[in-house]
């Protein structure tokens, strides 16, 4: 048996290779990059180091996808970033040279709240497309609905509040997410490439612990060292603070001045969605399909505290 992991220079599909080494050889994988010249030195030589394959096979070229997904047998579909019609396209490209290769079983990368027409997300149009289109499609599948990465609120945006005024500034104001840690996204992503979920089912993912941003501020302010003030805004008082440092409001925009390559749409929305609660839902999938507990903050702080370090050093 072969299995496919696309996006593989990518931080989360990281996680799944590694997930997927407790259970395979890693010249059992196939692991794919949209560019080969962008993949880093390290990356290519740590699959190198496993055994793994490296094909380039990129979600704009449907042929190349076909041939390089016809060498295995299943297939993990990694969401694109390029949020949009660009990756709507993309995705069905995807599915349709996973069609055509003729793979056994298909693994998306999906968001909590897609099967849910109250939630919506400025993501979510992508999402419900590509679910539609893949259930659609005739193949055998898993869709894994991730909730907000914690990852993400202890990287960008304790950067964010670093970097002006050592404010935090969200939209969420007191509600709570179970938010899950890419580790866990990762090990779930690896089981059901593998095998351990029930065909043609979709997986809520979420943490254990529901935080709000308010505690999670307290957290990186205690572990940092900084004082940092929590500021609850209004939808448009976040999109003129986005727009102020450069943030375009879809990937349409300029990035060229912006501090991540994120959107604003993007996040004024997300973090809407937890001020309604809508992200508040616990479930099982990570105990379930790991034998594993989700990690909590304590368990994941001390990986990204040195990218705090020159904040703190100030």
């Amino acid at each position: 048996m072969k299995y496919i992991i696309t996006g593989a220079d990518g931080k989360l599909v990281g996680k799944a290779i590694n997930g997927m080494l407790r259970y395979v050889r890693g010249a059992d994988l196939i692991l794919t990059v949209p560019n080969m010249k962008f993949l880093s030195p390290e990356r290519k030589n740590f699959f190198g180091h496993i055994g793994a394959q490296i094909k380039e096979a990129n979600y704009n070229n449907l042929s190349q996808m076909a041939d390089v997904f016809s060498l295995g047998d299943r297939l993990y579909m990694v969401s694109g970033v390029e949020i949009g019609k660009v990756r709507r396209q993309q995705h069905k490209n995807a599915i349709d040279a996973a069609k055509q290769a003729g793979v056994s079983h298909l693994t998306y990368t999906s968001f909590l709240g897609a099967n849910r027409p109250d939630y919506t997300q400025y993501v979510l149009e992508d999402h419900r497309f590509t679910e539609n289109y893949l259930t659609e499609s005739g193949l055998t599948f898993n869709i894994m609905r991730n909730n907000l990465y914690l990852d993400n609120y202890l990287t960008d945006l304790p950067q964010l509040a670093f970097a002006y005024d050592n404010i935090w500034r969200t939209t969420a104001g007191e509600g709570r997410a179970t938010f899950i840690p890419k580790d866990d996204s990762g090990n779930v992503a690896a089981a059901l490439l593998y095998g351990k979920g029930t065909d043609n089912t979709g997986y809520d993912v979420t943490g254990k612990t529901a935080y709000t941003e308010r505690e999670i501020c307290q957290f990186v302010s205690k572990v940092s060292g900084v004082p940092l003030e929590y500021q609850p805004l209004s939808d448009e008082e976040y999109y003129q603070f986005m727009d102020s440092i450069h943030v375009p409001r879809d990937y349409t925009g300029d990035f060229s001045q912006a501090p991540f390559k994120w959107v604003s749409n993007d996040m004024v929305t997300n973090e809407g969605s937890i001020a309604k609660g809508q992200m508040n839902i616990v479930t099982s999938t990570v105990t379930d399909l790991t034998g594993e507990q989700p990690r909590t903050l304590e368990d994941i702080v001390d990986q990204y505290t040195p990218l705090w370090s020159k904040w703190i050093e100030k």
